[in-house]
């Protein structure tokens, strides 16, 4: 099992920063936009390592952030990955020029459906954008293909 988070910076022009992940060879979310995240270090809790990969790959330093949810991947091709999902926004400094996982843009919330994500992203996002309180949500994938999903133990049909 893979333990990460993802957060979802806002700034007040209703922006969200993403990742076009473009960079790295064997990359699941290759050629996708997420938000901002990774994989705990021994010994991190959630809000710690949210913070820590956030001044990592884009150089921000988050100060007022939200734990949102947490979404179980299951997937014939990866590792289960348990994500806690988090939104910010309140943080200090600039974004860096260069990120070694993919390339950072502010894309408006309206326009992230046209954008290549997975099937389920697309779910959580909705629930960000609605304001729904903590949620869990799981999601399995077959390949690419998104064959389930289950929003606080109710199965979504797709």
């Amino acid at each position: 099992m893979r333990y990460t988070t993802l957060c979802y910076l806002e700034n007040p022009a209703g922006e969200y920063l993403m990742l076009h992940r473009v960079k790295k060879e064997n990359d699941c979310n290759r050629d996708k936009w997420i938000g901002i995240g990774g994989k705990f270090l021994d010994g991190e809790s959630p809000e710690e390592c949210a913070l820590r990969e956030i001044n990592e790959e884009t150089g921000l330093t988050v100060t007022g952030y939200r734990y949102r949810g947490i979404v179980t991947f299951v997937s014939d091709r990866w590792e289960t990955e348990y994500m806690h999902l988090f939104t910010a926004t309140e943080w200090t400094g600039r974004v860096r020029e260069d990120c070694d996982e993919g390339v950072l843009e502010w894309i408006h919330k309206d326009r992230l459906a046209a954008l290549p994500q997975w099937a389920g992203d697309r779910i959580f996002l909705d629930l960000l954008r609605q304001g729904a309180p903590f949620f869990s949500l799981k999601l399995r994938y077959q390949g690419e293909t998104l064959v389930y999903a289950c929003l606080n133990g109710k199965e979504l049909i797709l």
